[in-house]
């Protein structure tokens, strides 16, 4: 059966790919183009992370309402849940390739907007437009890819969207280090992401429409003359065979469902036994990727750092850069070990290792609350005129500690480190820009998210722990197990469902992180996350099924019979005898 994604046997499969990418560099540019999609997901993921720290000095208003920093952040998921949900529809209307060109356009406006920004409305603005985009490139991308990729090294090519989400992720960052000092800074930041967005329209104008999508419009002949392109002279006549003959099994066994109505559509997804139940472990997938709370680290990374001490943005910047490089580095642990491993596997260690990282950054968390230097009167008295209200007029300020003194609110106060060592008792004064420059001109360190604390070296531990476990398995084990566990006539419209869920459980936990950091503290926000680590772990065990090495067809097969592979560590039916890749 043409369309799923048929790997080969582990490490040969990972070599394959890249000699038949040198072999026909057609296909790699296919892959590369399609994958810039991928790249502006990760990208808007982690730009960002830095820009917010500028735009809360450029607008006020913004340093003083954790709803506007949420919103700005999460205006761009909000977008995106929309531009997924009509991206289904887009790709069955009008074709992969024509949905990608439209998100390359909602995101290139999008930066427009951002980069020219007067006020946070118009910012926000900007950033539904880029999730827009964003939203339609996360599910068209790994679609196009799939379906213009020889099937022997579909899994590899299809890995490297994740791979580009990473890479873009890890970029933004370093665009990031690079405008700190620039004028007009996060415009910088958040203006640059156009350019990528161009180029791949511009170089989409000169690919194909997806094969698949053309053939099942009637258009054969431009679907077998880019087949011809994409496969050796050798298999090409057996593919195009099969495209036909799924085709026509499809429409035999549903009817012409480009010829229905959405409604109609849903209906007959629901009543199909294994469609339900692989999306149940597709949607569940997409929905705990976001539940153990991975895009708080990457939206919010620089602001997790302050958080641990760490007061200066550039060095919140440059360490955070560590996190996204490993998260990078992790993209291509899991390309080279997908088809080795396998899917579960990858799953249940990437979980046991969540669990174990947020447990530690949640215990390092409650020491740097519980420990955080006190403040003196001494200190304090040094800039009398700049004393925090809050603490003068305390009947027990002899208690307070920085932590206490951040949470003054009338006005917002902020903690001036002693000029000896930043852990001993220090000043609580107004948190403004003149006293914040006071405060650096007597050589001493400015907090006003995070407190002077020893154990922030570990909670950089626990984030680079968190990245390690997370990318391999979390990170892109969902997105390949949704291209996998579908049956084909039905493959865009769950793909549409499965990405919808993942970005609106992408906006309930990042418009909610900052809020629940300041109401239960950060060390309780990270516990929460590795409870859902923990369901997750159960979930995988009890729902998801290995598809290493499995055709479609007995993919359905286990769904239909609900075979479930609690032992995932041994050898599943899928590698005990050997399958054809070719069909």
């Amino acid at each position: 059966m043409e369309g799923g994604i048929h790997p080969g046997t582990g490490v040969s499969a990972f070599r394959e790919c890249f000699a038949l990418s040198w072999q026909n560099p057609y296909v790699l540019r296919l892959a590369f183009s399609a994958g810039i999609g991928g790249f502006l997901f990760g990208y808007d993921t982690g730009v960002i992370s830095g820009a917010l720290l500028y735009i809360r000095d450029d607008f006020k208003a913004v340093d003083k309402k954790t709803v506007l920093q949420e919103s700005i952040v999460s205006m761009a998921v909000a977008g995106a849940i929309i531009g997924a949900a009509v991206g289904g529809w887009l790709n069955d209307r009008y074709g992969r390739r024509s949905a990608i060109l439209i998100a390359d356009f909602l995101f290139f406006i999008g930066a427009i907007i951002m980069a020219a920004a007067p006020s946070p409305a118009i910012l926000i603005v900007g950033r539904i437009f880029v999730g827009l985009g964003v939203g339609m490139a996360s599910m068209t991308s790994p679609l196009y890819i799939s379906e213009a990729s020889p099937a022997r090294v579909r899994g590899a090519l299809v890995s490297t969207n994740g791979f580009l989400i990473t890479g873009g992720q890890f970029l933004s960052y370093l665009i990031n280090l690079a405008f700190t000092q620039a004028p007009g800074t996060w415009r910088w930041m958040l203006g640059i992401a156009g350019l990528p967005a161009l180029v791949q329209f511009i170089l989409m104008l000169s690919l194909p429409e997806s094969p698949r999508w053309l053939y099942r419009k009637g258009r054969e002949e431009e679907a077998e003359a880019i087949l011809r392109k994409i496969y050796p002279a050798k298999d090409v006549d057996a593919e195009i065979q099969a495209l036909k003959e799924s085709v026509e099994d499809e429409i035999k066994e549903t009817g012409d469902l480009d010829n229905v109505s959405f409604w109609t559509k849903m209906k007959t997804l629901f009543q199909t036994k294994t469609v339900r139940r692989g999306l149940i472990a597709g949607v569940g997938l997409q929905v705990f990727q976001q539940f153990v709370g991975i895009n708080t680290v990457m939206y919010y990374s620089p602001t997790i750092v302050q958080l641990a001490g760490f007061a200066s943005n550039q060095t919140a910047l440059l360490l955070s850069l560590v996190t996204s490089g490993l998260n990078a580095l992790g993209s291509i642990v899991s390309i080279y070990f997908i088809d080795k491993t396998g899917r579960k596997k990858l799953l249940v260690i990437s979980l046991i290792g969540l669990i174990v990282s947020l447990g530690l950054l949640s215990a390092v968390f409650q020491q740097t609350t519980t420990h955080s230097p006190q403040v003196s009167k001494l200190e304090t008295s040094h800039f009398a005129q700049y004393t925090c209200p809050d603490y003068s007029l305390s009947s027990s300020s002899g208690t307070w500690d920085c932590m206490k003194c951040l949470k003054a609110s009338s006005p917002d106060c902020g903690f001036c480190a002693s000029s000896s060592n930043k852990l001993f008792p220090g000043a609580c004064l107004i948190s403004n820009d003149t006293v914040k420059d006071l405060c650096h001109g007597d050589s001493r360190l400015w907090y006003t998210r995070g407190c002077p604390s020893k154990y922030g070296w570990l909670a950089l531990v626990g984030l680079a722990l968190y990245i390690i476990f997370f990318s391999p398995g979390m990170g892109t084990v969902p997105w390949i197990v949704n291209s996998e566990i579908y049956p084909l006539r039905f493959r865009g419209l769950c793909g549409g469902i499965a990405a919808t869920a993942n970005w609106v459980s992408n906006l309930i936990v990042a418009q909610s992180f900052l809020t629940l950091t300041q109401v239960i503290g950060t060390s309780w926000t990270f516990l929460i996350f590795g409870v859902m680590s923990v369901l997750a772990l159960f979930f995988v065990l009890i729902y998801v099924p290995e598809t290493k090495g499995l055709p479609i067809e007995e993919v359905e097969k286990m769904l239909e019979s609900r075979v479930l592979q609690f032992k995932f560590w041994e050898k599943g039916p899928g590698t005990l005898k050997k399958k054809n890749t070719n069909v």
